[in-house]
């Protein structure tokens, strides 16, 4: 039996679904109703009630799938244990990070740790958040950084930097001239956004919703680079994290103002697999960042 057999079941018991089950395996939903029936072939018994909508675990289902999701755990655990020792014989540190975090927070941080640990490589790559979760959880990277984390028993969650949510405009816009601004003046304005399913969308959705705001979406886009831009040609205006904005700022190409109603922030986090092994290195990292 192959873990990815296992891995899969237990995908299909979270998901309920076939068609969503297949489309994280990268397989067709005939693969994974195969793979179930070879499953229930060998064993003898009836796993899925498939008359059911969405799917549900027979008795004999839910005793399988403990089991599976044990198995499977022990073993993503093995690949965590082995990953952390090789990395610790190549004393390397693998950080995974959104595009804004990466760009603009972190990287301060790690010239702190150069400077305490000069013989170890930090290896920063950029994700996006579902992807950093999923590499965080399979072993491949020692420390995740997001936006609006999620709460995991999986992981080990920490606080890492509040940053100011602030009104972004082109200089060029009417409310520019404004120091400080009602959140409410943005009712109907074209408004440039982050696509849907992005944190930091949902966050900013949240405070609208708070306020009864409704905006005029034009644009959406998946990262903070792209929304300053269309900010700068003043296609729209938007709300940003400050510090992500602020060679925009020292240039004069975007507007940065502040909400009279309240100061809001776009809460980010640090993400660690509970149960890893973890390096000195990647502790000493950690320590770091959550000291600020």
């Amino acid at each position: 039996m192959h873990i990815e057999t296992l891995r899969m079941f237990c995908d299909l018991a979270d998901l309920r679904s076939f068609s969503k089950t297949a489309d994280k395996h990268l397989v067709s939903q005939s693969a994974v109703s195969q793979q179930v029936a070879q499953l229930e072939i060998e064993h003898k018994c009836q796993l899925l009630n498939r008359q059911k909508r969405p799917l549900e675990l027979t008795a004999a289902g839910e005793i399988f799938y403990r089991a599976a999701r044990d198995m499977v755990d022990r073993y993503e655990l093995l690949k965590s244990e082995m990953n952390t020792l090789k990395q610790a014989a190549q004393r390397r540190v693998n950080v995974g990070a959104i595009y804004s975090i990466g760009m603009h927070s972190l990287p301060e941080y790690i010239k702190r740790f150069m400077v305490k640990k000069p013989n170890v490589n930090v290896h920063v790559e950029y994700f996006t958040a579902d992807k950093i979760y999923e590499m965080v959880l399979a072993g491949e990277l020692d420390i995740g950084l997001v936006a609006v984390p999620r709460r995991d028993k999986r992981l080990e969650v920490y606080d890492f930097e509040d940053e100011p949510l602030v009104l972004a405009c082109s200089p060029k816009h009417p409310l520019a001239a404004q120091s400080h601004i009602d959140i409410h003046k943005l009712q109907f304005e074209r408004f440039i956004s982050f696509e849907e399913g992005v944190p930091t969308r949902i966050w900013i959705d949240g405070i609208f919703q708070r306020y009864n705001i409704v905006i005029r979406p034009v644009m959406e886009f998946d990262n903070v680079e792209t929304v300053k831009k269309a900010v700068e040609i003043n296609s729209g205006v938007s709300i940003l994290p400050r510090p992500t904005m602020l060679q925009e700022l020292a240039t004069g190409t975007i507007k940065a103002i502040e909400f009279e109603n309240e100061r809001f922030v776009r809460p980010t986090g640090i993400l660690v697999r509970r149960d890893r092994v973890i390096s000195q290195e990647t502790r000493y990292l950690i320590d770091l960042l959550r000291r600020k």
